[in-house]
């Protein structure tokens, strides 16, 4: 599938992986299997046995290793196999598994699908913010949406949709769509921002601001990076400009594709507000997922049926005002994959494949 590999996707929650089970999810096409050594240490292994195929999570834990439900042939956390209980034991040269690099940081499981020399930690896109010690200020959800991982980056990246989309909770009033926000690029990311004045404030504010039923200053921000992580910061102030003085949310969309036409969706979230309320800060991810499962999903879903490709370009799309940060995003990494695609080193295993 169309994917950047030599990047950093989340894999999972990390409170998903918890110590004894397996967890298999799909990730750019490759079902993957991971589970947590007896220490803690997460680890990933394609969830393929390399004798007749089968998923490796049907099988079993033996201490830190997995051992395959069909023929016993048994896998340490690398991916080597250590045990073939049939005839003198001798372990096949292809008894292999291929073994992915994962990293647990800012409460989700980080995977590397591309080359393995290249799997540099440090490139784990940064977050201190998800670092907040107080665990009622900080919360983590997921869901699966059927379509193109893109369509997801589209939909963030050009938020004038709330105004059409969106119920009370969201509700901006119509002032995002008239406006042509500024957008900002560099070569590894973009940033889109809308400013204004509403009346009352929306939803996720109103309540918790001095007067709920007056004026308020509202923003929005979303920045894009590659492949498809997009970190949104929303705020709202009474009685000044200055932002820093009122309310502000922190949001982290990222997403991961699992195949040409669907996605896992993760997302984390924090505040400036109410942050000692755990309460709260159960409620508040609650309704940004049930937001996205009752008004995003079903639109975007219906969205990648009708299209029947995920080939955005190919359909000719009329484009609007409000597409420019998006537009700029897909040429982006449209960009950072060509020229993956074009290193030398695919460009031999293409080669290579060419021939076979």
């Amino acid at each position: 599938m169309k994917a950047l590999r030599n990047t950093w996707y989340v894999a999972a929650l990390a409170k998903e992986l918890d110590a004894q089970a397996f967890l298999s999810r799909k990730l750019l096409d490759v079902s993957v299997l991971m589970y947590r050594k007896a220490d803690g240490t997460p680890v990933a292994m394609q969830d393929r046995c390399p004798h007749r195929f089968a998923p490796l999570s049907l099988g079993k834990r033996v201490g830190d290793e997995v051992q395959c439900l069909y023929h016993g042939l048994r896998f340490d956390s690398n991916g080597a196999c250590t045990h073939s209980p049939h005839g003198d034991g001798q372990v096949p040269a292809r008894a292999c598994v291929r073994s992915f690099s994962l990293v647990e940081r800012y409460g989700f499981l980080w995977i590397w699908m591309g080359d393995a020399n290249r799997a540099d930690a440090k490139l784990i896109p940064h977050y201190p913010l998800l670092d907040n010690p107080l665990p009622t200020a900080v919360a983590h959800g997921y869901m699966h949406m059927p379509a193109n991982y893109e369509l997801i980056v589209d939909n963030v990246m050009d938020l004038s949709h709330v105004d059409h989309v969106h119920g009370p909770l969201l509700n901006t009033a119509g002032h995002l769509s008239p406006q042509k926000p500024p957008v900002t690029e560099d070569s590894n990311s973009v940033l889109v921002r809308w400013e204004w004045q509403q009346h009352p404030p929306m939803g996720l504010f109103a309540p918790l601001l001095p007067d709920p039923a007056g004026e308020a200053e509202q923003f929005v921000q979303v920045q894009w990076t590659a492949p498809s992580n997009m970190f949104l910061t929303v705020g709202a102030v009474q009685g000044s400009r200055d932002y820093e003085r009122g309310l502000i949310s922190w949001d982290f969309h990222l997403v991961t594709p699992e195949s040409e036409t669907s996605t896992h969706y993760f997302f984390g979230s924090l505040r400036n507000f109410m942050v000692d309320n755990g309460a709260f800060n159960d409620a508040k991810l609650e309704n940004m997922i049930h937001t996205f499962k009752t008004e995003d999903e079903p639109l975007i879903a219906a969205q990648q049926a009708e299209m029947g490709t995920t080939d955005f370009w190919s359909l000719k799309p009329a484009l609007l005002s409000c597409d420019t940060a998006s537009v700029k995003a897909r040429r982006r990494l449209q960009k950072l994959i060509d020229e993956e695609n074009a290193s030398p080193q695919n460009a031999a295993r293409a080669a290579m494949r060419a021939t076979a």
